[in-house]
């Protein structure tokens, strides 16, 4: 039986590190409250502080299988509590503890801090069947 992954790490700015903090917490309590949620909102990802001149940074990661839309979600919620803007975005690997057909690939999420969207997404393996297929692909 073969094990599949989604693997992601990446930062957020969060502009000062009382920030970061409250960000901080309120991850740990919606994480807590996942355990009673027919859908979680944050047991897809970790969340870590950094110290010293990056204690305004949130370090969002996952090693073993995160969920990418999760991290959207959150990073969301975010824009709303600290008036987030610019963009951000990360990207993620899947791969499989053995070697499977369409297993492996990644992906590359765009979001728009103050429009509190999503503007942009690519995948390696829809890329990859659009270019076989012979058509027309943007670099």
């Amino acid at each position: 039986m073969a094990d599949y992954f989604t693997q992601f790490s990446c930062l957020l700015d969060l502009g000062s590190a009382a920030n970061a903090l409250a960000a901080h917490r309120l991850y740990t309590e919606l994480r807590d409250e996942d355990e009673t949620r027919a859908e979680p909102l944050c047991s897809g990802f970790e969340l870590t502080l950094l110290e010293g001149e990056e204690a305004h940074l949130l370090w969002i990661h996952e090693d073993g299988s995160g969920d990418v839309e999760q991290v959207i979600g959150f990073v969301l919620r975010l824009t709303e509590t600290f008036d987030l803007t610019g963009l951000w975005g990360f990207d993620y690997a899947n791969t499989c503890s053995r070697p499977r057909i369409d297993a492996f690939g990644g992906g590359a999420h765009v979001v728009d801090l103050g429009a509190r969207k999503s503007v942009g997404w690519t995948s390696t393996q829809t890329w990859l069947a659009v270019a076989l297929n012979g058509e027309d692909i943007d670099a």
